[in-house]
């Protein structure tokens, strides 16, 4: 049988084009991260990754406290180069115990880019005083905020 063979390009771009149909596409989600104290905290730390490896950390913003103001401590390079499957983020302040913030608090912002579905593992790897006493009770949490489409 003979074969065209302009017809053989054509066939595997239609094939190309149904399979990339298949494929989920790229999103993009901030999530917000709390940490709850009921002691003041004057330094914290914590992990994020993503159990299914479609995580991807494209940025780090810094919270809602007036004492932690600047972009908390992570691993930029690894966000540049687009490595960030899992990230551990940290940051500290040299502020009087009064001026500390308790209670709920925002401590970063993480810009996120999903290939599928994550399967989120937060965990809270310390929470100190302004002494340095680890805060036993201090929990960690996320909030993915809404974004708005094109």
């Amino acid at each position: 049988m003979k074969t065209t063979h302009w017809l053989l390009p054509l066939i595997a771009a239609g094939l190309f084009a149904v399979a990339a149909l298949g494929e989920p596409k790229a999103r993009f989600m901030p999530v917000e991260v709390f940490l709850d104290s009921p002691e003041p905290v004057a330094a914290w730390q914590f992990e994020l990754k993503d159990r299914n490896a479609s995580m991807k950390v494209v940025g780090v913003e810094n919270g809602g406290s007036d004492v932690f103001q600047r972009a908390p401590y992570y691993d930029r390079e690894a966000v540049t180069r687009g490595d960030a499957h899992r990230i551990v983020v940290a940051d500290y302040s040299l502020a009087e115990e009064n001026e500390l913030p308790s209670g709920r608090v925002r401590v970063a912002t993480l810009h996120l880019m999903l290939d599928g579905d994550a399967d989120f593992e937060l965990n809270l790897v310390t929470a100190n005083t302004a002494d340095g006493r680890p805060i036993e009770s201090a929990t960690v949490s996320l909030q993915e905020t809404q974004t708005r489409e094109p």
